[in-house]
Order: C-alpha cells, then structure tokens, then sequence
C-alpha cells in the first residue's frame, strides 16, 4: 500500500505535509484546520493545516464556486473544513521557502465548513516575532496549545522513539508484558498514590512507583527477557520539572552481569538517535565509577563535553599558613578545586556569582586568586606563594578556586562551581554528544538521621569484592549498580538485582526493617526468590526526559500531551477535584479538615490539610 493510500479516508484524498510540486494537476480533496485567513476581496487565501503540515489554498471568482466563495469569506481560524481543487506550481516569486510545501498552492473549486470554531482563547497561529501566552494559560487550553507545529513534532517524536525502543528490544527478543498499575506500597524513596478499595473498606492499593518488583517477579517466572514502556507514579514533594506520573522504558532480562545490560542499551541509545536530528550517539560510551565520578567532577552525573576537572591540592595548599586550610585538614577534610585557564579575564563580580552557586550548594564559600607576573590578587592569593602556584599548574591569566571540608561539603559545591565558571567563561565543548555510564554506586547511603538508606533500592546485588563488609562497613560496599548519564543529564538508572533471598533479607535488615516487616512487605518477593531465581538485572529510562533532550525542550510539559502544573494541577481537565459525600462513603472515607479552616480554593496553590479516614482503619 502507498502513501496517499494509507492516507485517504472517506473526507479526503492525502494529508497535507507531503504534497510537491510533482503533484501539479492533482484533483485532490484536503481537509484540515483554517491556520491563517487573508482576505484580498475577490481573492482569499487560507492557510490549511493538519498534523503533517500547511498547504495554502486560494479561492478566487474565476475557479471557485460562488458559494464556497462566499463562504470564505466568513470563516475564522480554527474552523474544520474541506477543499476540493487542483494543484497548482507557485510562480517563483510567489514561492514560500519556509515551509516543505511552498511551492505550491491548491486552488480550490469547493469548500465545505466541516465545524466552526469559537474564538480561540489562545492563538495557535503566531507571527515570529509574536510571544507564546503564559505556560498556564496554554496548559489550560491545552487543546488549542497542542495544535502548535512545536508540539505536535515533539510528540510525533516522542512516538518514533517509542516504537524505534518496541522494534530494537523485539529483535533482541524482549518481551513486553505489562505489570500491575493497582499494587501494594514499596519504599522506593518517595511517597505512593494511594487508591482506597470499595470493596475492602480499610483497605488501599498503591500506584506503582515503578515495576521493580514485577520485572524481578518476571525473571524468577523464566520469562528471560522483559520490557515495558511503563507508566508509573510519585507522589514527590513540588519540583520545578517533575510530573506525579510519568513513562519510562523498563528493562529486564536473566542469566546478566552489568555488561550485557550496558552493551544492549549502548545500541539502544544509537537505534533512538537515529530518529532525532539533533542527538549523535556512538558507542562505546565512556564509563566511570562512582567514586572516579565525584572525585573528578563532584558529582555522579557529571557533564563531560568540558574538560575542566576537580583537583586535589590538599598536599599543595595544606602547609600555607591560612587557618580555614588547617582546620579542614585537621577535621579530616581535603584541599580541593578547580584551575581555570584564562579565568583571570572574570571580573569580581562574575566570581562571586560562581562563588554563590557554591554556597548555594553547601559551601560556606571559595577561595580564589588570580594569577597574575605580580603574584595574584584574590582571597586565597595572600596566602600563596611561588612554590604554591608551581605546585598548583597554574600560568599568567589563570583563576584557582578552593574548597576546604568534607568531600561531602566539597564534591557538589564545586560541581556547582564547575558549571557556573564554564558558563561564565564561554568554554567551549571538547564534545557535543557525552555520552557516559557510571557504575558502581554504594548500595547504600546514610539519612539525614544518620540511619542507612538505599541508594538506588533495596535489591541492588552487592559488589562480591565487598559482600563481607555488608554488616561491618555497610557504606563502603559497591552495588552492581549503574547510571546513563547524557550531557550532565540522568536518563535512567539499574542494577543486577539481588537474587539470593537470604542477601536480600540482610540487605533489608540493615535498612531498618525487622524479619516482621520484611516478611509483610516482601514475603512475596522472597518467596519468589526462594523458588529458584536465575541472576537478572535491568534497567529503566525516562521517556519524558529523554524526548525533551532530544528535542532540546526547556520543560517535560512540552513533550507530554496532558501534563500536571508544578502543583501537580490538571488545568485543562480540572484534577484534582474533591469527592462529596456519598461519593466518600461509598469507599468507606470520610474526610477531616484543620480545626477552623476554610475549604480551599479549587484554583489556588494550596490544598489545606486534610486528612482522609477510611472506616474500620487505623489512622
């Protein structure tokens, strides 16, 4: 079957996007949006658009019937119409180059108004020069916001993507298979949607954060090889770009260790690139350890298209009689930083706005000094001498930035540091596509209560060189754990999964949950485990990350079709909503407010406290 096959229906011969000037004296029937109106008096023109594209169309007394005529003149943007007319060559000077079709026009015989639309609330046709609304204005009529050419690409993209994912793992001889989305509570780091029963009074589902568990249940069911394009769910504290639901591509498969996963998804990365313009991917892709990662950049998605690393200048800087270096060092800390060539060229206040985005990051502040044939002149600069800039690399024209502490002080202050002086700088990139795994992260790391928590999850498999020390020196055992990192960006994160019941029931221990609890939350796990699980692992990317990296979007509301609002608010739709009474009580709810305070205002930002009591539960 051809194209113009596949794309005839019964209210039209083809879409628009594909029609050439090797058309010319086509018969066709179009049908589409009205994009743009321009009304000459006995000439108009219409901009007709559908999702493939925009054709312009001419309606005139010489070749239009009088009624269609007519009716051209009174359509307004957004009505749904149809066209029949011939193609038509544009004479040169009348040719549109800005658009795929531009060499041509149809000029029509008939027009038929197949819906008229209200006046738009929001314009979808914009000169170039002309603002988008405000992003909660286009999220409310999020309709007419999808009729933008930006987005209807980016999900037209996002699509490709997807289905380039489906073909690449089908060959490798994934199965997809779909898992639960009603599911028990799993502590994965953030808090679950919950779902009460109505047939269970009491008693409530969860929405999945993720399906780790079922994937693992897959492997130890001799399924072999899982995937799914997943939809899963937060319930996370407000963040600037997060959305309370998301997709992502889960990956699972037995009998594993990290480099079969790594390999696989390395072609993974380059099947997706094949379809965005913008994105190169060549394997194989660098890898760092967790520890090399923070040492080099502090940080463990580092952006690698810049050369400019993290130094260790404890020995260098410790024996300068400046008193913040002996009391770091004397507290266990180092002497760290960054040596920036040419960085002498920033002025006192460009300094101190890269000085701020590490205090912004923990630090109490940096040192610096620029090098200069005088010596320097800075805050660190009164404390240095000759043999201290030797030590150092430094040249004439450089800038040092020091921090003294903790590498957990020290490590995200200037990563923070790293990325404001590269911007200020204008560094430019030694590669436009870094591409980079890091690999073995700890399993674990310690709260802010200063209890063990798991870095990635609970069932990660320990690093073998570091088993023995699980219980003796939890936090300095490896996990057979990595990350994709693009860009300085996290895609997606996995692990070889613990597939030995007894490690796994250790692993919980440790994270604080009796034999008890285990058994309650896990049992099934275990259980699974228990039966004779083979060694497995996988992986999961962010779908909505990765389609707005590929298309350069500022936001991941600009590659979702119904996004949330950073309150985690549907404008469009009006979620979500409250439930009345009899609707409560149906689930065996009732709902409770603060003493005193007024129900909430559906639009506002806030909420109010509420607290929801299930009938014949403990609350």
């Amino acid at each position: 079957m051809n194209q113009i096959d596949i794309e005839r229906t019964a209210l039209r011969s083809r879409m628009l996007g594909g029609i050439r000037s090797d058309d010319e004296g086509a018969e066709l029937e179009l049908a589409g949006w009205v994009h743009r109106r321009r009304d000459l008096g006995g000439l108009i023109f219409l901009d007709l658009r559908d999702r493939s594209g925009l054709v312009q169309v001419s309606l005139g007394p010489d070749w239009t019937e009088p009624a269609s005529l007519d009716l051209a003149h009174q359509l307004g943007a957004e009505d749904v119409v149809a066209v029949v007319g011939s193609v038509v060559v544009r004479s040169p000077e009348n040719r549109n180059t800005e658009i795929p079709t531009g060499d041509i026009e149809l000029r029509a015989t008939v027009l038929r108004r197949l819906n008229r639309a209200d006046t738009p609330a929001i314009p979808v046709y914009r000169s170039p020069e002309d603002a988008l609304p405000s992003e909660e204005l286009r999220l409310k009529h999020r309709v007419l916001d999808l009729r933008r050419s930006e987005l209807q690409e980016n999900l037209q993209l996002r699509h490709r993507l997807v289905l380039a994912c489906r073909n690449y793992l089908d060959k490798l001889g994934f199965i997809e298979i779909e898992t639960p989305i009603l599911t028990k509570p799993t502590p994965e780091g953030a808090r679950d949607f919950l779902v009460p029963s109505r047939l269970h009074h009491g008693e409530f589902y969860a929405l999945p954060q993720s399906p780790q568990i079922y994937k693992q249940l897959c492997m130890a069911a001799g399924f072999d090889r899982y995937f799914q394009i997943a939809r899963c769910f937060r319930d996370e504290d407000l963040r600037a770009d997060r959305q309370p639901e998301f997709t992502q591509i889960d990956v699972e498969a037995s009998f594993v260790e990290p480099d079969d996963i790594l390999g696989w998804m390395e072609g993974l990365m380059v099947a997706l690139a094949a379809e965005a313009p913008r994105i190169q991917a060549e394997v194989p892709f660098i890898r760092l350890t967790h520890a090399e990662a923070l040492e080099r950049f502090g940080t463990d998605k580092p952006d690698l298209r810049f050369g400019v690393e993290i130094q260790d200048w404890t020995h260098a800087l410790a024996r300068l009689d400046a008193p913040v270096f002996s009391a770091a060092v004397g507290e266990g800390g180092r002497l760290r930083g960054l040596l920036l060539e040419g960085g002498a060229k920033l002025s006192r206040r460009q300094i101190e706005a890269v000085e701020g985005s590490a205090k912004v990051a923990g630090a109490p502040g940096l040192l610096w000094a620029k090098c200069s044939d005088e010596g320097g002149s800075g805050s660190l600069a009164r404390f240095m001498d000759e043999d201290a800039y030797r030590e150092l690399g430094t040249k004439t024209g450089d800038l040092v930035l020091v921090a003294a502490g903790t590498d957990r002080m020290t490590s995200p202050a200037l990563s923070a540091a790293r990325l404001a002086a590269i911007e200020a700088l204008e560094i430019p990139e030694d590669r436009e596509h870094a591409w980079l795994w890091v690999v073995d992260f700890p399993i674990f790391e310690e709260g802010a209560d200063g209890a063990l928590t798991a870095n990635h999850h609970p069932f990660v498999m320990p690093h073998p060189e570091d088993e023995d020390r699980l219980e003796a020196e939890p936090l300095s055992v490896r996990g057979l754990a990595y990350d994709l990192v693009y860009n300085g960006v996290e895609l997606g994160s996995g692990s070889i999964r613990n597939h030995d019941p007894k490690l796994q029931r250790r692993i919980l221990r440790l994270l604080g949950l009796d034999d008890a609890e285990i058994d309650l939350k896990f049992g099934f796990l275990l259980n699974a485990l228990a039966s004779g699980a083979p060694p497995h692992g996988g992986v999961a990317f962010g779908v909505d990350r990765l389609v707005a990296l590929f298309v350069g979007a500022d936001s991941l509301r600009e590659v979702i079709a119904f996004p949330k609002t950073t309150t985690a608010r549907a404008l469009f739709e009006g979620a979500p909503t409250p439930l009345d009474e009899e609707g409560l009580a149906e689930l065996g709810l009732s709902l409770s407010r603060a003493e005193d305070q007024a129900a909430p205002a559906r639009t506002g930002e806030g909420d109010g406290e509420q607290v929801a009591h299930a009938s014949g539960a403990e609350t």
